[in-house]
């Protein structure tokens, strides 16, 4: 296999496999899944014929390649009618099932001396002898794991077995209701049992595989960030300033702080990064405020190579359900990546007329994104040895830089949370320790992939922790854009291999590209 096509053949064995793994999901839920499993290839079809025919050095123009995403939004908006009118019929089949499993609970469910009916009219299991001993040792009082166990019933989760956990205990057993409705009846009579909300409910799959009831105190809660980590948020903020600053200064060949009264040649490339910076920070607070999620200070994290690597963001409340979590997650980089993309294409089409700061053209091979963007819009100069480019070019290859790496599928980076929500805490975890492996091997060329690495490990490793309503994915709408988010990041951080920047003529007198 030849060595320039390394590149190529990883993004499409990546590409293929996350098509793969999408049919394999769908396939369990029939001619449902499949539809949902067609909207997120369609989503990905303009990008993966674009770089496929790339890799035969045919190069599609903008107009091509609007109408590929004009015929593909087309459509994903087909495919998604017949899904609502395949999910209509199937939600009515699945109420009909459910309603001919409930007449004949009355053969599956156990004997009437092994139920209890409270003074209320609820119906709560009464716990066999080992399990009382069990509850015995429970950090719960008495009187609120009786109220709690109270609450469960054949119709919503029909509990067997406690388990003291933390503070709080596990309730194994069987899965009645639908998880979403079930989680709230169960709350509602929690609460109306003790009167208050000291205790947190959380539905998951358990060790077995099997759904489990988890409560929690409230106390133990994420508590608002302190006045310290304000403080420190601010000073955080003000070195990124700076080192944004900076990095205006080194892409001019000065220091600013060897040449301070050269400062105001650093705002327009200090002050554009500092705008994607507050963008994505911006995305994720206004999706948190928009499900009524409360976060805590953006922990920016300056950087002398980039500006900044980006902001660490604790979620400082418990989370209703996954899809939360990814919306969340999603939202800054999509803010932060799209105004980045921007930045990338404006400089590169006012380059021609106002380009000033010259660059060797070998170093847009550093992305292949970057690449075929410049190739695109800028054409035969690019065939250059020096390339004058607009300041914003480099704001928009630094954003997307920094979008990308907070996107690399590891522990609480934005990435690591969409995998999460989208996959499950399981496979975050793998995923989390697949990126941590990739990432030392890149550093051992690649400071800055060392510096992440470093940081990824000792403060962001961990996954986010559970929220509340776990059994239930996000949709495939959802699960598309973590692969188009993955997929982006790849493009954003391989390079290109000198074949291929050859083909694309970046840097080297050769015939020009076939376009269409």
């Amino acid at each position: 296999m030849a060595a320039e096509n390394i590149t190529t053949l990883l993004i499409s064995l990546v590409a293929l496999g996350a098509i793969a793994l999408g049919y394999v999901r769908g396939r369990a839920y029939g001619k449902l899944g499949i539809l949902a499993w067609l909207q997120s290839v369609l989503l990905m079809a303009p990008w993966l014929l674009f770089f496929g025919l790339f890799a035969f050095g045919i190069y599609l123009n903008f107009v091509a390649v609007l109408v590929l995403f004009v015929l593909a939004t087309a459509a994903y908006i087909y495919v998604g009618r017949q899904m609502r009118a395949l999910g209509q019929n199937e939600l009515i089949r699945q109420r009909l099932e459910r309603l001919l499993e409930k007449s004949g609970d009355a053969a599956t469910e156990p004997s009437a001396e092994a139920l209890k009916t409270g003074t209320d009219g609820a119906i709560s299991v009464e716990a066999p002898q080992k399990e009382r001993a069990t509850a015995e040792l429970n950090p719960i009082p008495a009187e609120d794991l009786a109220a709690i166990k109270s609450i469960f019933g054949i119709d919503t989760f029909f509990a067997t077995e406690s388990i003291p956990y933390q503070e709080g205990a596990i309730f194994k057993g069987n899965l009645r209701g639908e998880p979403v409705e079930t989680l709230k009846r169960l709350e509602a009579s929690l609460k109306e049992r003790l009167g208050d909300v000291r205790y947190r409910l959380y539905l998951i799959n358990g060790p077995e595989d099997r759904p489990v009831v988890i409560a929690l105190p409230t106390r133990n809660e994420p508590q608002p960030a302190s006045t310290g980590q304000w403080v420190l948020a601010t000073v955080l903020w003000i070195a990124t300033l700076v080192t944004c600053l900076e990095r205006g200064g080194l892409q001019s060949n000065f220091d600013i702080f060897a040449q301070p009264d050269r400062w105001t040649e650093t705002l327009p490339i200090g002050l554009s990064l500092m705008a994607v910076l507050i963008c994505h920070e911006a995305g994720h607070w206004f999706m948190a405020r928009r499900h009524g999620v409360r976060l805590g200070p953006s922990f920016l994290l300056p950087a002398w190579q980039l500006g900044s690597f980006g902001g660490l963001t604790r979620i400082e409340s418990i989370l209703p359900n996954r899809s939360v979590l990814f919306d969340i997650a999603f939202a800054g980089p999509a803010a932060g990546g799209v105004l980045s993309l921007l930045f990338l294409v404006l400089g590169l089409f006012l380059s021609p007329q106002s380009g000033h700061l010259p660059i060797p053209a070998e170093i847009l091979q550093g992305s292949l994104l970057v690449g075929i963007l410049s190739r695109s819009i800028l054409g035969d100069a690019l065939q250059a040895a020096t390339i004058p480019i607009h300041p914003f070019v480099v704001v928009g290859w630094l954003g997307l830089v920094i979008t990308a790496l907070n996107l690399i599928p590891a522990g609480q980076l934005d990435g690591g949370r969409m995998i999460q929500a989208v996959y499950g805490r399981k496979l975050a975890g793998r995923a989390t320790f697949v990126s941590l492996v990739g990432l030392a091997i890149f550093s051992l060329g690649n400071p800055i992939a060392l510096y992440w690495s470093v940081l990824v490990l000792f403060l962001q490793r961990q996954p986010e922790r559970p929220s509340q309503e776990e059994l239930t994915e996000p949709d495939d709408n959802r699960a598309a854009l973590c692969l188009l988010a993955l997929f982006l990041m790849l493009t954003v951080l391989l390079p290109l291999s000198p074949a291929l920047a050859g083909r694309l003529g970046i840097g080297l007198e050769t015939s020009p590209a076939l376009m269409l």
